[in-house]
């Protein structure tokens, strides 16, 4: 199999995550965020799966993404399709997966230059910045 580098250093890439938090770009976050390729990561007010509602993703929605992958915490969970309704009604695909994977996911998909969301529920803590 031949691979090929691919420079992303202009993109927000996830460079590291564990249970409690995410590094983006070496910065690290331990609070919900949504983030996208070209645009700063953002704080998301989604403190935990049980509290979506679908305003949470009509916020998404005005972002404009392609598709959606949404961190459920440590695992895997699957959204009510109507609280999401707003980005269906537009086609945009939404995937639930846990945190690891979706920030895996999410990396591939932004390396391709898809015009990805993550959406990423961290429950509890502050921002805080690397030492």
């Amino acid at each position: 199999m031949k691979l090929h580098s691919t420079d992303t250093r202009q993109y927000q890439t996830i460079t590291a995550y564990d249970e409690s938090g995410v590094e983006i770009n070496a910065v690290y976050f331990r609070h919900s965020l949504v983030v996208m390729p070209e645009n700063a990561p953002q704080a998301w007010p989604a403190t935990s799966f049980e509290a979506l509602a679908a305003a949470h993703f009509d916020t998404i929605n005005a972002a404009n993404p392609d598709v959606v992958i949404l961190g459920t915490g440590e695992r895997q969970r699957f959204i009510h399709p109507r609280l999401i309704s707003s980005l269906t009604a537009r086609r945009v695909g939404v995937e639930c997966m846990d945190n690891k994977a979706a920030c895996r996911t999410y990396n591939i998909l932004m390396a391709e230059g898809r015009r990805v969301a993550l959406a990423l529920i961290i429950e509890g803590g502050q921002n805080v910045s690397p030492d």
